[in-house]
């Protein structure tokens, strides 16, 4: 039995069952369901080469090519999927729901597996992601200067029942020009899309949604648009902490880092902190004296973020000033003060 689902049925239904994504590998890395496994009916090569010759020869011919590479790996298929399969149900999709699945849906089926379909394939489900991204959601958005533990906030308002949205969590960075030291790398733009997507799928829209306030990227991570602009046109609640509580918290965050990492970090902002200021903070770095090169780049970054603050679409604006590096009493006035102006 083969069956054709959509992509809110295939969804729903492939939980728990093994999902088999069978484009190549390098589709697969690129952005994919996030419980599929990968399967490639064609690994890149071969997909490259029955690409060319498709163009070059015609369809027939690629066709032929392709059976040339399969035939030698169905018994292979099958052995993979064996040991996986539960309630003898597979779920396979690829780009658009046409040959690639097709054929492993026959080929599974043949041997006597329930097998459904994605309908429209992968670009089906990218369709239903950026969907997922431009629902009208209620956010507030988490302001203030770099150290001022605003993804510690977001962490402990989720603890507390909130709805937050942790871009620099899914996105494999904290933001700024050292925000990929001590961390893995970072998806595509695309994935990240496929992952923020899961993470909004339970909320309710009816309520407010906490989110850092970010450029247009997370490191190399671009925003969705829909999503960026209504973050620049919510109310933003600014945490407002002391120079050396912030100082603090960088030392903490990163005064482990390798040496050469810092100092690579620095240089990617040499240009803004100028020639001289570029070389204090690296000669503090060599010194180990990481508060001082911490205090040299946050002026550069100070004043970026007042500029920014400054553009923003939004008038509702709101600062608080805390004295201590209290994560629990900043979460409550912030829960707080949303809830006294009805957000």
């Amino acid at each position: 039995m083969i069956r054709q689902l959509s992509i809110q049925e295939f969804l729903e239904q492939s939980t728990g069952h093994l999902t088999l994504d069978v484009r190549s590998e390098g589709e697969y890395t690129h952005g994919h369901i996030l419980h599929a496994t990968n399967l490639p009916l064609f690994n890149n090569d071969e997909r490259k080469i029955i690409g060319t010759a498709y163009k070059q020869q015609g369809k027939n011919e690629a066709i032929l090519l392709g059976l040339d590479y399969v035939g030698k790996k169905m018994s292979e298929f099958v052995r993979f999927v064996q040991p996986k399969v539960s309630g003898n149900k597979v779920f396979v999709h690829c780009w658009r729901g046409g040959m690639r699945s097709g054929s492993m849906a026959w080929l599974l089926n043949l041997f006597g597996y329930e097998v459904y379909v994605l309908t429209g394939g992968y670009k089906a489900y990218r369709h239903y992601i950026l969907e997922q991204i431009a629902q009208k959601f209620k956010l507030i958005v988490i302001g203030g200067k770099t150290g001022s533990g605003k993804t510690d906030v977001l962490l402990k308002l989720k603890e507390k029942g909130e709805q937050v949205i942790d871009l620099e969590g899914i996105a494999n960075h904290k933001g700024s020009a050292f925000g990929a030291l001590g961390l893995p790398p970072q998806p595509s733009t695309e994935h990240f899309e496929n992952m923020l997507a899961e993470e909004l799928k339970p909320f309710d829209l009816n309520k407010r949604v906490w989110i850092e306030d970010e450029s247009k990227t997370v490191g190399r991570v671009f925003i969705d648009l829909n999503l960026w602009r209504k973050m620049c046109t919510s109310p933003v609640f600014v945490i407002d902490l002391p120079l050396e509580i912030r100082l603090q918290r960088l030392v903490r965050d990163y005064g482990e880092q390798a040496t050469a990492g810092l100092e690579e970090a620095i240089t990617n902002i040499k240009r803004r902190l100028g020639n001289e200021q570029w070389k204090n903070a690296i000669d503090a770095v060599q010194a180990k004296d990481f508060a001082g090169a911490a205090k040299i780049t946050l002026y550069y970054y100070d004043k970026a973020y007042d500029k920014g603050l400054s553009l923003k679409e939004t008038k509702e604006i709101f600062r608080f000033v805390f004295e201590f590096d209290d994560m629990e009493n900043m979460a409550e006035e912030l829960i707080k003060a949303a809830k006294e102006k009805g957000l």
